[in-house]
């Protein structure tokens, strides 16, 4: 028996080459997982699994929550946090990884400072950022700024180390100045390292702020989870952690977009 495999959509781009389209495969195959979870988790909330609520418990708790104002001010309150930590958190990750990467003193210099903060948990910086910075807001957004700046920070780094020699030397027999060669070849050749990085960042910004909002706060949809803790509220507890889920797939796909948008000269699988 002879199988044929029919070939993948291609679209041609302006200068010539030519891209993969995803197939709607891959939608099916989101939508049926996404089903298989929703009929796994009913079956298990069906058998009576200690006080596990259901689909349609949790639906119903969301819709409460929706209508009397109080997830929407939850969300905003999460967003602006996790939002301005991870900006801030980028926007210096990625100046000090170029420095770490291209200029062997600073990276002598701030290396083992990151190593360092990186294996002491933002967590349990907690305590320390309660004392100095008090119980404001500045404290939760330090905590979140600080995990999404260790995520990206060494990703940046080793897009510059990473950069292929072959194209710094090549641009140097052209004449190319240093300033050249970082806009025109470094910058664009560890693009999709600081991208990654980004990526990892908010995915640590995300799961920072549960317990970035035990302090003191009192709207978030980490605080609100707390306080449905304490009266073993699991709806209100599943209505958080679908939101945040949600939410931080959401930004991530956009994260990715602009990943494709920006180096769409990269060969993908």
């Amino acid at each position: 028996m002879t199988v044929i495999i029919a070939p993948e959509k291609t679209s041609a781009r302006p200068d010539g080459r030519r891209t993969v389209r995803r197939p709607r495969r891959s939608i099916v195959l989101n939508l049926t997982a996404v089903a298989i979870g929703l009929a796994g988790w009913a079956l298990l909330s069906s058998v009576g699994v200690q006080g596990l609520p259901g689909p349609l418990a949790v639906a119903a708790r969301a819709g409460e929550l929706i209508a009397d104002g109080t997830l929407l001010q939850d969300v905003l309150a999460s967003l602006r946090r996790v939002f301005l930590g991870f900006a801030l958190g980028t926007l210096l990750a990625v100046p000090v990884g170029f420095l770490m990467g291209w200029y062997p003193t600073a990276r002598g210099l701030l290396e083992p400072y990151v190593q360092f903060f990186r294996t002491i948990p933002p967590l349990a910086i907690i305590p320390l950022a309660i004392v100095l910075l008090g119980i404001g807001e500045v404290p939760k957004v330090f905590v979140i700024f600080l995990a999404a700046f260790l995520s990206s920070v060494v990703a940046a780094f080793q897009g510059v180390v990473d950069v292929d020699r072959t194209l710094i030397n090549a641009a140097r027999v052209l004449g190319a100045t240093d300033r050249t060669i970082f806009l025109k070849v470094v910058i664009p050749a560890s693009t999709p390292f600081i991208l990654v990085g980004m990526r990892i960042g908010l995915g640590s910004a995300w799961g920072t702020l549960v317990a970035a909002e035990l302090i003191a706060a009192q709207e978030g949809l980490g605080f609100r989870m707390q306080q449905a803790q304490l009266y073993y509220d699991l709806s209100t507890i599943f209505v958080g952690l679908i939101a945040i889920g949600v939410l931080g797939l959401v930004m991530d796909r956009l994260l990715l977009l602009a990943e494709r948008r920006l180096t769409g000269w990269q060969e993908r699988r």
